[in-house]
């Protein structure tokens, strides 16, 4: 399908998108986020698809929403408005999703780096929730997860006062998962989604459904949450199958029910 903000393609089983408005650090307008939610559905629904890939360019995973887009808004028109609603159906998606950036990931686009489930970073990455600065404050999720992310102290002087965090910076506090050369950082990302891809693929949505359970529940909850998704799992082929293949020494063949 053709699409006019992003770019799509596969490699292998790994469903890959481009954000594409480089003239404007890939900023997030309705459109945008529009074709990335489709495309991300669409991918999450191929069976011939193990893992999910965001990216942008060296220069900006995205320098933030398209601020020429909010500027006369009114809360009745905000509240009228599905364009957060993009970063929420992001984060529900049942496959894993990683981000591979390099250069600005800030205000939207540090959350919608932070809806998906890995983060690789390349050396210039820098993350940051500068809605201060216009008057505002994060609206897709930045003050939740960054906190969760990154602790209270940090995100306080991150949110309330504009601090980005450099790459490596980002790794010390637990906001991304590596951080590689500019030059290979995509590549490095898309080698990680590979591996992902090949895992058996309920057992994929079901760990990401724990994982995340772990913000929403306490902790007996979330316990009990794991265990009946564990259970649910040896009604699987694909458990069979693994169990099988490692009693035998030999490589799994998922079939993905």
């Amino acid at each position: 399908m053709s699409y006019e903000f992003i770019l799509t393609r596969t490699e292998g089983r790994v469903g890959i998108v481009q954000l594409n408005r480089p003239k404007a650090l890939n900023a997030l307008n309705k459109g945008l986020m529009s074709e990335l939610v489709e495309a991300l559905t669409a991918f999450d629904a191929d069976n011939e698809i193990g893992c999910m890939l965001i990216t942008g360019n060296e220069r900006a995973f995205a320098a933030g929403a398209d601020i020429k887009e909010m500027a006369t808004a009114t809360p009745v028109t905000m509240l009228a408005s599905s364009f957060l609603n993009y970063w929420a159906q992001i984060g529900q998606l049942g496959k894993p999703l990683i981000a591979a950036i390099s250069g600005f990931a800030l205000g939207g686009g540090c959350e919608l780096a932070m809806a998906c489930d890995m983060i690789v970073a390349s050396e210039s990455a820098k993350f940051g929730q500068p809605e201060i600065n216009l008057g505002i404050i994060p609206g897709a999720g930045g003050t939740q997860r960054m906190t969760l992310a990154v602790g209270k102290a940090l995100a306080m002087e991150m949110i309330l006062n504009g601090r980005y965090l450099s790459a490596e910076e980002a790794a010390q506090f637990g906001l991304v998962n590596r951080v590689v050369p500019v030059e290979t950082y995509f590549e490095d990302a898309l080698s990680l989604a590979a591996e992902v891809a090949e895992r058996a693929p309920v057992a994929l949505r079901m760990a990401k459904e724990a994982i995340n359970a772990v913000f929403e529940m306490p902790l007996q909850a979330g316990l009990n949450h794991e265990r009946r998704l564990f259970n649910i799992l040896f009604s699987t082929e694909d458990q069979k199958e693994g169990m099988d293949a490692f009693i035998n020494k030999r490589k799994a063949s998922w079939k993905g029910h």
